[in-house]
């Protein structure tokens, strides 16, 4: 079996690689600009604070914060997650409190907020048999009747099982894109398509294994590991839909992961 050539971007080293260093700003300004409406066209953008991957050690580790500036000169907040299957719709909603009551200034203050964008990257397939063709799903707060209640708060997921475009398929900047982190880790090559596209190459050049010195393979190593130890334990046992199965695979889990060197206070707070 061929070695493999570029990072499983799912996994929380990739993630970061690709998405989640000062370096890979442009990355994200166009990934992020294929997802967004017209009028919220992305500028610029910078992290939102000085360690700019979350709040905590463990919120770190999959959220990230950005503030953007559009093309109108319009401002919003932009929060990149990699979910986890379990309880995925609870975390959406518990990380965007954060950049929403961030907003609040001292003294006398009017309660106006920015735009907030909640951007799920999902390498799962949750249960919505309404929506089964979506890949990418935009959800905001409406009415009894259908009308927007709230305009300023819009949640946006990326279900990846369910792109399955081949490589002559693709038609625009998004597809692109879904294509880029659906397929990397198998790749054995740059495709085409991408060749002469600067932020692709820059994205593919960014992933590549080879280039990694010993300290980044050995994190990637380990990031990978406990990336295939949650599927395989957890998501297998909330597939099973038994709770004794669910509770044996959490402990499973919990375990694997202190073994891959975490605490068990951190291992926690990743699995419950």
């Amino acid at each position: 079996m061929a070695r493999a050539q570029f990072i499983n971007p799912f996994t929380d080293f990739g993630f970061k690689k690709l998405f989640g260093e000062e370096a890979s700003l442009p990355l994200l300004k166009d990934f992020l600009n294929a997802l967004l409406p017209d009028q919220h066209q992305i500028e610029s953008l910078e992290f939102r604070n000085a360690e700019f991957l979350g709040r905590t050690a463990i919120e770190r580790r999959a959220v990230f914060d950005l503030y953007c500036q559009s093309t109108q000169g319009e401002t919003f907040i932009v929060e990149l997650q990699k979910q986890k299957q379990d309880f995925f719709k609870d975390r959406m909603v518990y990380y965007t409190t954060f950049p929403i009551q961030e907003q609040a200034e001292k003294g006398e203050w009017n309660f106006r907020l920015e735009p907030v964008y909640c951007i799920g990257i999902l390498d799962f397939i949750f249960d919505d048999e309404a929506q089964e063709e979506e890949v990418v799903r935009y959800i905001s707060l409406k009415d009894q009747h259908n009308q927007p209640f709230y305009d300023k708060l819009t949640f946006i997921t990326v279900e990846m099982p369910k792109f399955n475009k081949g490589v002559g398929e693709l038609t625009d900047t998004k597809e692109l894109w879904l294509y880029f982190l659906k397929n990397l880790e198998d790749l054995e090559e740059v495709p085409k398509i991408f060749m002469g596209r600067a932020t692709f190459e820059t994205a593919f050049e960014k992933a590549k294994i080879p280039l990694m010195n010993t300290e980044e393979h050995q994190r990637y190593q380990q990031s990978l590991k406990v990336y295939r130890d949650l599927n395989n334990v957890v998501h297998s046992a909330y597939n099973e839909g038994k709770q004794e199965g669910r509770e044996l695979g959490l402990q499973e889990a919990l375990e694997k992961l202190i073994a891959n060197g975490l605490t068990e206070e951190e291992a926690r707070k990743i699995l419950f």
